[in-house]
């Protein structure tokens, strides 16, 4: 696809590279989608399985047609799918690794939501995350490193305006980097895209080195 660059392909299911700045779906004011590329580009057109924000870059997985992607539900339904994302935030985490359990608002109701993390590296104020998603609530990531004191830079809706004024980084710096689905074998990553990585190297003087 155009601007959207395949990672894998089979018989079932494509996972894409996401830019940051193009939406999932359609909507108000939206005009391009990664939905409306694939109705242009793929016949039968692909289905959408779960969704990445608007800002956020990396890992979309689409099945290539209804049983792939009622297979993809049950996978999900069952915890046999694994999303991995990184996030670079200001503050640092209380423990090297845990899981945040906080209730979102979700439409007026609260619903369950749930966000294991691992410290990859912090210092100077900033830490690096991998996070894993135990659910599947709009925003989740971002409001629950907000509501836990760790905001992801570059966020400018849950994020630390001031700082990230300061910093000049108007990108969301979190990205979804792996998606691990045992039954089938799929086990796909991507590298952090560019603008995250020179974020990440702007910041590296405070932080312990690491690949990312």
């Amino acid at each position: 696809m155009k601007n959207v660059p395949i990672i894998f392909e089979n018989a079932d299911y494509i996972v894409l590279n996401k830019p940051a700045g193009l939406a999932v779906q359609g909507g108000a004011g939206i005009t391009v989608s990664v939905d409306s590329l694939l109705a242009m580009e793929r016949d039968p057109r692909p289905l959408l399985v779960h969704r990445l924000d608007k800002e956020t870059s990396g890992l979309l997985l689409v099945a290539k047609h209804k049983q792939a992607a009622a297979d993809f539900s049950r996978f999900l339904g069952a915890g046999g799918v694994s999303k991995y994302y990184r996030a670079l935030c200001a503050g640092t985490t209380d423990h090297d690794s845990g899981c945040i359990r906080i209730p979102l608002d979700i439409r007026g109701t609260l619903k369950k939501a749930e966000t294991s993390y691992r410290l990859l590296a912090a210092g100077g104020g900033y830490s690096l995350l991998e996070l894993e998603l135990g659910t599947g609530r709009m925003h989740q990531i971002r409001r629950h490193l907000a509501q836990t004191g760790t905001p992801i830079i570059g966020d400018d809706r849950y994020g630390d305006f001031s700082l990230n004024k300061q910093l000049k980084i108007r990108k969301l710096l979190l990205y979804a980097a792996r998606i691990l689905i045992p039954e089938i074998a799929l086990d796909v990553s991507v590298e952090a895209p560019p603008f995250f990585s020179t974020s990440f190297e702007k910041l590296l003087t405070t932080m312990s080195a690491i690949q990312i």
